[in-house]
């Protein structure tokens, strides 16, 4: 599907009927009571999928982090899953699975952690995520629960040396003399400095890559640790993979021919199967932002030649992966104004006319909806239209061309969960510009 060529115009639609079907598929979230039947209706669609991929609209939304952790709670108690891997880089996530396993080291959820300590920090060093680390430990300590404990994992692969050095850690434990040749192997990055960037960008004009030793260093741990099934094996073989795609995600990143999207969605969909595969094939949960979960065959960016994990997934596993879309009209966000600057509290405007948010909106309130074919809703929504999405960068000045882009919301997602006003996800890291908040646009004038 060509979006440039087939979008003009959403077709007008009669509010009252548009809103009057709305209104009858949507599950309202509104009050306790309501949430639960509504919970409990989205898990009886979700049915036995293996895969529950819960996406965010956001990466700094209260609302999206709550109810992910609710429904995530809900799937780890109700429905035996045992896995929840997230956007997220794999060494700093470990550690907040020893964490949760009950394991000495970290006193305290904050301190758990700490090892996120880059841009942008309050993805997870956030309360609800504080929170939910806490719960999980708690859960993991059960006696009921101490022979199946509940894993959390990283997918992405922004940890280039945070992974070399998980992997040269643990073969000084096992094999001093592999642990050398690991060292002088990613020695190769040395003269590069602390910047992966850097690197991308001098291999790119021929000044060096480091390509062979990294692919050399996977292969050895591969099969050196082959007949080693424990947990520390697997995660030090994971990162020596997490270190040779980074290295090609980051020559990518200057490379015209190739889509370094690409190469971070394939890596992420590849661990996500491994972690899997090491865990007996069993069921697993994913927390990524829509536009890594969501198939993105039904938005622009198949138009671009990009994939990612929802369509990869979809591809591999069918129905047995449910994709879970979020949306909001309005409201609050954490996020920054440029890339690593520090996080603020901004207001999120009004959805732009001929959105889905702006059509979600007519309902009003939160609610999900069924968006299978066979439900009276998907046919309503099944023409293309404008979608939002905010990373961690928000830029309201250029909100058209910075956070909106064409998709087909029923063939995006299996459900959509509709929060209608938001509000900004609470770092721990907070600063005086995040409590101060943003003036409201008609400062002083109120208007």
């Amino acid at each position: 599907m060509k979006f440039e060529t087939i979008w003009q115009k959403p077709r007008p639609l009669s509010t009252r009927k548009t809103g009057q079907i709305l209104r009858e598929a949507a599950h309202s979230l509104m009050g306790r009571m309501a949430s639960e039947v509504a919970e409990r209706a989205l898990i009886e669609m979700i049915g036995d999928a293996r895969f529950i991929l819960m996406g965010e609209a956001s990466h700094g939304t209260h609302e999206f982090y709550e109810f992910r952790v609710r429904f995530t709670q809900r799937l780890l108690k109700q429905k035996g899953f045992r896995i929840l891997a997230v956007e997220a880089d794999s060494p700093d996530m470990q550690r907040v699975d020893s964490f949760a396993g009950g394991c000495t080291g970290d006193s305290t959820a904050e301190d758990a952690l700490g090892g996120f300590s880059r841009f942008p920090r309050w993805m997870w060093r956030n309360e609800v995520i504080k929170e939910f680390i806490q719960w999980m430990r708690s859960f993991n300590l059960r006696p009921e629960n101490a022979g199946s404990p509940a894993h959390l994992y990283g997918l992405d692969l922004y940890s280039l040396h945070a992974s070399m050095d998980a992997v040269v850690r643990f073969l000084e434990k096992t094999d001093p003399s592999a642990a050398r040749r690991a060292k002088a192997r990613y020695a190769c990055f040395d003269s590069f400095g602390a910047s992966p960037q850097l690197y991308g960008l001098a291999a790119k004009q021929g000044l060096g890559s480091c390509e062979s030793a990294v692919i050399e260093q996977l292969v050895e741990l591969q099969k050196t640790s082959a007949e080693l099934h424990c947990e520390e094996a697997f995660l030090a073989k994971e990162n020596a993979r997490v270190v040779k795609n980074a290295e090609a995600y980051y020559r990518a990143l200057f490379d015209e021919d190739t889509i370094a999207w690409n190469l971070r969605d394939q890596h992420m969909t590849e661990t996500l199967e491994s972690i899997v595969e090491h865990h007996g094939d069993s069921k697993a949960i994913v927390w990524a932002h829509n536009s890594h979960l969501g198939d993105a065959r039904a938005t622009e960016m198949a138009d671009r030649g990009e994939w990612n994990v929802g369509q990869l997934m979809r591809q591999r596993y069918g129905d047995d992966c449910f994709t879970l879309g979020f949306s909001t009209y309005s409201g609050t966000v954490t996020a920054a104004r440029d890339w690593d600057q520090p996080p603020e509290r901004r207001h999120v405007r009004p959805a732009l006319a001929g959105s889905y948010e702006a059509l979600l909106h007519i309902v009003g309130g939160n609610f999900w909806l069924n968006l299978h074919p066979d439900q009276p809703v998907e046919e309503l929504l099944k023409e293309p239209r404008l979608e939002r999405a905010i990373g961690v960068i928000y830029r309201p000045e250029s909100e058209r061309g910075s956070h909106y882009f064409y998709s087909v919301l029923p063939d995006q997602f299996d459900a959509i969960v509709h929060f209608d006003y938001t509000r900004a996800l609470d770092p721990l890291d907070r600063n005086a510009k995040w409590d101060r908040g943003e003036l409201p646009e008609t400062y002083p004038s109120a208007l």
